[in-house]
């Protein structure tokens, strides 16, 4: 113990890696069970984490597209189960899980920087990660999106490494991690453009390790299909069910149509609102954009992995742009750490002058307030989704009269998971959202001012109830028991 503390005294990178990690696990944690977002994709998720646990049944898909209805592998769901055993089936597990995977990338992602970089840009660009708002709001629930930046900048870190040391060991985590990071969000995808141009790269650089690459590749095509195989079985079986659902996304979402310079100058511009949790002007967003293009094509120096940094944040994005649609934050996962490096590896190649030390000191000060602004969780008091989700279902268990019932939700349809989960761990189990068998009663949530008489939603209608023996109000939403005579 007292050699770990002399090391981190004598180390003034290591500590201050330290105090930002214990920051950051504060800012991840605080009031998290008050705050935390349980809504219908988390009620989703911990019914199949349950149902793992439970050994009820093992998923080879995992959560499916807001659109579009592709699928992604199961990776999320296997990986964050633990967290939901670990906290005796309480939802918060997986977000608690969530936050301390999160926490502890501060850790990892220092170590792994200041390998490729040095201490400086790996320091800075953890400073980025600790106080940044959109990572902070990922690192605090339960979503396959959210640790996609870690997992992302893992295989960026597996992938430069497997060129440096050409050992097998590092293109199989590179394989094993870009599965992983598609499994968590499709546009991870379009790390496949900067990967297959960086490859190409060294096969022209490195003419005699030509053997050595192409039996590294395979080792690493293995190690992704590997850990893709129940994904790949399950559209085997489905008449490749997911892959012709994400040729037809893909077409419908395509942005070529669209002026495509436009398109991405835009989609930066975006990027960058999230990035800094404000809206910069124009001209200082675009010059930039032109300035890291310039930098990338430019830029000589061979043994710095500051180019590759720059080739996989600019081309990702470019894929990313190209994709159609409104740019959610999360959209942007995938880069959200190379755009750190790339501003970090700048502050450390400037920073040895007094005036520029204090700029950048300057520069984080703004940058943690401006940031602050957007932890809601510092102000007031949140929503409490998880107790006013307990609170119905146990309204709702009360007036269980039956052991074949469902349960639906109005105006949407897939909240209810929520309410379903409580129910199935509390040993009343309802019929399948999908099961076509009829229930003997239905509890409908009306979560806004709804008819359940006169819906038309699917598992309603599919009911087709003649008699409401029962509505009444609870935590601001209003309960309905539908029967038939």
């Amino acid at each position: 113990m007292k050699a770990i503390i002399l090391k981190l005294y004598k180390d003034k990178y290591l500590f201050s890696v330290i105090v930002l990690f214990f920051i950051g696990l504060f800012l991840r944690l605080y009031k998290i069970y008050s705050f935390v977002t349980f809504l219908g994709d988390q009620g989703r998720d911990v019914i199949i984490l349950k149902r793992i646990i439970t050994f009820e049944h093992f998923p080879a898909i995992g959560p499916p597209t807001s659109i579009g209805q592709v699928y992604l592998g199961p990776f999320y769901y296997y990986f964050i189960a633990p967290w939901l055993w670990i906290s005796n089936f309480d939802p918060i597990g997986p977000a608690i899980g969530i936050a301390i995977i999160s926490s502890f990338s501060i850790i990892f992602s220092y170590f792994l920087l200041k390998d490729l970089f040095n201490k400086k840009t790996a320091l800075y660009s953890v400073l980025f990660i600790t106080f940044s708002s959109v990572i902070i709001e990922f690192s605090r629930f339960s979503w396959n999106p959210n640790l996609l930046p870690f997992f992302s900048l893992f295989y960026f870190y597996f992938i430069i490494k497997s060129q440096e040391k050409q050992h097998f060991l590092w293109y199989f985590l590179a394989g094993a991690f870009l599965s992983f990071s598609i499994q968590l969000h499709y546009l991870a995808l379009f790390l496949g453009l900067p990967t297959l141009v960086f490859i190409l790269i060294q096969l022209f650089k490195n003419k005699s390790n030509l053997i050595k690459i192409i039996k590294g590749l395979l080792i690493s095509s293995f190690s992704f299909i590997l850990f893709s195989i129940p994904l790949i079985i399950f559209d085997l079986r489905h008449n490749y069910l997911n892959l012709n659902n994400f040729i037809k996304l893909s077409q419908a979402s395509s942005g070529l149509n669209q002026n495509i310079i436009k398109t991405i100058y835009d989609s930066f511009y975006i990027f960058s609102s999230y990035i800094f949790t404000i809206e910069l002007n124009k001209i200082i967003i675009y010059s930039l954009f032109s300035a890291l293009i310039i930098f990338l094509i430019f830029y000589k120096k061979s043994k710095n992995n500051i180019k590759p940094t720059l080739l996989f944040f600019l081309l990702t994005l470019i894929g990313i742009a190209i994709y159609g649609g409104q740019k959610f934050p999360h959209y942007f996962g995938v880069i959200y750490i190379y755009f750190f490096i790339i501003i970090s590896y700048f502050f450390a190649f400037i920073s040895n002058g007094k005036f520029s030390r204090f700029l950048i000191f300057a520069f984080f000060i703004l940058y943690i307030y401006i940031n602050a602004q957007g932890y809601v969780f510092l102000k007031g008091n949140g929503s409490n989704q998880i107790n006013k989700a307990r609170i119905i279902a146990k309204e709702i268990f009360k007036n269980i009269s039956t052991n074949k019932f469902t349960i639906t939700s109005l105006p949407g349809d897939y909240s209810d998971t929520t309410y379903r989960y409580f129910l199935e761990i509390w040993g009343k189990k309802p019929l399948e959202k999908d099961s076509l068998e009829k229930g003997e009663e239905l509890f409908v949530v009306c979560e806004k001012a709804c008819d359940p008489r006169n819906s038309a939603q699917w598992d309603i209608a599919y009911f087709a109830a003649d008699k409401i023996e029962k509505e009444w109000n609870v935590s601001s939403v209003k309960i309905y028991k539908l029967i038939r005579n």
